[in-house]
């Protein structure tokens, strides 16, 4: 009986999953995060960015690839958490799907419980292929959920390219809907792309849209090639600021899901692939 019920239950999750949110999309790539507690994200979808250079932010964590960082909590989440060590300094992880998994248009969304806490800076994005060769901001960014800890309930949608990056980037923001902290209970952040502009969404919901036209004058759009998934927790840096005496450690992000969603109709340009 035990085994009937399991299958039936995994049976209706897959379901689930598989289902598209509406006749628009389909399912083109997924992690639910399910395993054994306390192992590494599934090395088939994620890398990871490692080191303490500041990441252009003068952030003050340094990226490891150690399990103390980022690990699967045996409860169907993925759990990325910052620490302050005995010398206090800290450490966190930011992982990318680069080479694992890239996309071009579609609808990119993740479930996730942010932390809570000055100098704090959890973020789920995408940043252009392109990178290596051509550098940032010329290679695009799209910011999906940034939230800064002095701000508890707002998060921000952004997209960075050249001429409208970091203090000059198009952005937006949004608060919860009873002022609560996002930090409080999970929530799910998506943004929509296409060719002619990105829409930010809450809990299924837009709430701001960037269009071709918007991208300054002289400037380029450059969301036409193909982008690879990041998830971070920062802490410190120019925008969110440092820790200080309020700020309660380890904090821990987690991540239920990550989907991406492809255009059904035939029409409408999209790539999906592997990176590799």
């Amino acid at each position: 009986m035990l085994k009937t019920s399991t299958i039936t239950l995994a049976l209706l999750v897959n379901m689930t999953i598989t289902a598209a949110p509406n006749d628009k999309w389909v399912l083109a790539w997924h992690d639910e995060f399910n395993g054994r507690a306390n192992t590494a994200p599934d090395e088939k979808k994620w890398t990871h960015d490692v080191g303490g250079n500041g990441w252009g932010n003068h952030e003050l964590e340094e990226y490891t690839d150690k399990t103390a960082n980022a690990f699967l909590d045996g409860h169907g989440h993925l759990a990325i958490r910052a620490i302050r060590t005995e010398e206090n300094k800290y450490t966190s992880a930011r992982l990318k799907t680069e080479r694992r998994f890239e996309v071009k248009y579609g609808k990119i969304e993740a479930r996730i419980k942010i932390t809570g806490g000055q100098g704090l800076w959890p973020a789920f994005w995408l940043l252009g292929n392109t990178v290596p060769s051509v550098g940032w901001p010329e290679c695009g960014e799209i910011d999906v959920m940034e939230n800064i800890g002095k701000e508890p309930d707002t998060v921000h949608g952004t997209v960075h390219g050249p001429g409208y990056a970091g203090g000059k980037a198009i952005t937006s923001r949004t608060k919860d809907r009873q002022n609560n902290s996002f930090s409080k209970g999970f929530h799910v952040y998506g943004a929509e792309w296409s060719s002619q502009r990105i829409i930010f969404y809450l809990d299924g919901s837009p709430y701001s849209t960037v269009t071709r036209g918007q991208v300054p004058k002289g400037s380029k759009w450059v969301f036409d090639h193909p982008f690879f998934l990041l998830l971070n927790l920062a802490v410190g840096g120019d925008w969110p600021g440092n820790p200080d005496h309020s700020t309660q450690f380890p904090q821990t992000m987690l991540i239920d899901w990550v989907r991406v969603w492809k255009p059904i109709d035939a029409n409408k340009p999209h790539h999906f692939g592997t990176g590799k």
